[in-house]
């Protein structure tokens, strides 16, 4: 058997093209997720998306965020389940921006998106988070309200009730944690 190549995005956006009918620069909701085979490199074909307000990449092998500079629409990004190690790339957003769905990937700071103003919601479920000091720095997000941090290390590393009792004290903004709503005295 011969190596599977893997799917480009021009090649993933002309499939989505042609299954919607719908031109791609005023598409407002574009979902590449579950590539066969997977997506490996995103890049300035995304530029396409002129419109898109939603993108979804999730459960691909894309490494590295990029292609980005343009989408200045973008609200919600899913990278969910692959294989992102950092937010480099992720700062062209920063005046957009207001969901990051990036669970399942192996992301260990959070270097990168403390620029985000409107970030609202950040699911990032099983990453690499490990210190206090990377949760600390979420406290910069001053918009954020919706935080999903469950099985990364830190968190594992603790009793279900100290962590969620720390996290509320730290993060003053968050209103609801790992799913479930804050209730403050």
């Amino acid at each position: 058997m011969g190596e599977l190549k893997a799917t480009t995005i021009k090649e993933a956006l002309l499939k989505w093209q042609e299954e919607k009918k719908e031109p791609l620069a005023e598409a407002v909701y574009v979902g590449l997720q579950f590539q066969w085979p997977p997506i490996e490199k995103m890049d300035a074909n995304l530029s396409l998306l002129k419109n898109c307000e939603k993108l979804s990449l999730s459960t691909n092998c894309i490494e590295k965020i990029s292609g980005l500079d343009t989408l200045k629409n973008l609200k919600i990004l899913s990278l969910s389940r692959n294989n992102i190690k950092n937010f480099n790339g992720i700062e062209k957003l920063a005046d957009t921006l207001e969901e990051l769905w990036i669970s399942y990937n192996y992301i260990d700071k959070t270097k990168g998106i403390m620029g985000m103003h409107k970030l609202k919601v950040l699911y990032m479920s099983n990453n690499a988070i490990d210190s206090w000091s990377e949760v600390q720095k979420l406290l910069k997000l001053e918009n954020l309200q919706e935080l999903i941090l469950i099985g990364n290390p830190i968190q594992e590393s603790m009793e279900e009730q100290d962590w969620r009792n720390e996290c509320i004290k730290r993060l003053t903004q968050i209103s609801i944690l790992d799913g479930i709503p804050i209730i403050r005295e």
